[in-house]
């Protein structure tokens, strides 16, 4: 943390974006930070006059060290999985023995979840692109390589065993694969819904933040449980293929998916109910009345 005296006056309804804005013209090595003023994170949109200080004020900068955009990092993360999965799919050399190479499965299941594990990421892209709304610019830079460890690493230990040719369609065949399939769409619709719900509260180029409620969608009503249904549908996404491919890879993933989510949810939670002193109190963070 670096401490600094400035000796410049500022008007009273001066931002601390503002404020960060003159400090980076003056101190160029620094190029992305938080401010702080006793021991409080400053928000960019705060305002000076609204803030517990007097006519002279101390702020500490934080310099947060190298930062990647949020987007690189989710078009990263994504796109990985989306390209390491083909490559098993089409059974590319040195992936199993070489007489496998470039042949296909004989069991239409595997086809299908070819399908829908490209499907799931190429939605992630595309909303990464068009859809989702970042509060924040920047993540720290080691975040790529954290991520991306995870997502790819899955994603090869799962397509490894669904596209083995040795691999063998679910215990209860058809039957199974139609319900998890189904499983599948509905809670990919859902994640969607939920996504566009959560980018219409916010106004382009705006932080404001507002308590989400249900939609005429009947996808989003799920907000009148859950605080987080974005998550509830990604969780059912993964537990619907699953039940499709009858893979422990597979289910692995989902576990630690569902992990990690949890702690997400939970925060989100947290967060919501501090901030909004009317927040439905008959939500819970990711599983109704569960969780």
């Amino acid at each position: 943390v670096f401490v600094f005296v400035f000796d410049w006056q500022v008007e009273p309804n001066a931002t601390i974006g503002e404020i960060k804005s003159m400090f980076h013209k003056s101190h160029v090595l620094f190029d992305i930070f938080k401010l702080f003023i006793r021991g409080k994170s400053l928000k960019d949109e705060d305002v000076l006059q609204h803030l517990p200080v007097g006519t002279t004020a101390t702020f500490y900068f934080r310099d947060l060290g190298a930062q990647i955009s949020w987007v690189t990092v989710f078009l990263t993360e994504y796109a990985g999985p989306l390209l390491i999965y083909l490559m098993f799919y089409f059974r590319v050399p040195f992936i199993y023995v070489p007489k496998y190479d470039f042949t296909t499965s004989k069991h239409w299941v595997v086809h299908l979840a070819c399908m829908c594990h490209s499907f799931h990421y190429v939605k992630r892209l595309l909303e990464t692109l068009f859809v989702h709304r970042f509060s924040h610019g920047t993540m720290p830079l080691r975040n790529i390589f954290k991520n991306c460890t995870y997502y790819w690493g899955f994603a090869a230990w799962m397509a490894y065993y669904i596209n083995h040719p040795l691999y063998t369609p679910p215990t209860y065949g058809e039957q199974q694969i139609r319900l998890a399939l189904t499983v599948f769409l509905f809670c990919q619709i859902g994640n969607f819904s939920i996504h566009i719900a959560l980018r219409n509260l916010r106004p382009p180029g705006s932080k404001t933040r507002k308590i989400p409620y249900p939609t005429k969608n009947p996808f989003t009503w799920i907000f009148l449980l859950v605080s987080c249904p974005n998550y509830t549908y990604e969780l059912g996404s993964w537990l619907g293929f699953t039940l499709m491919t009858q893979c422990l890879p597979v289910a692995a993933f989902t576990l630690v998916g569902f992990i990690q989510m949890t702690v997400w949810a939970k925060g989100k939670h947290r967060s919501y109910l501090k901030e909004f002193r009317d927040y439905p109190t008959l939500r819970s963070p990711i599983l109704p009345f569960i969780l």
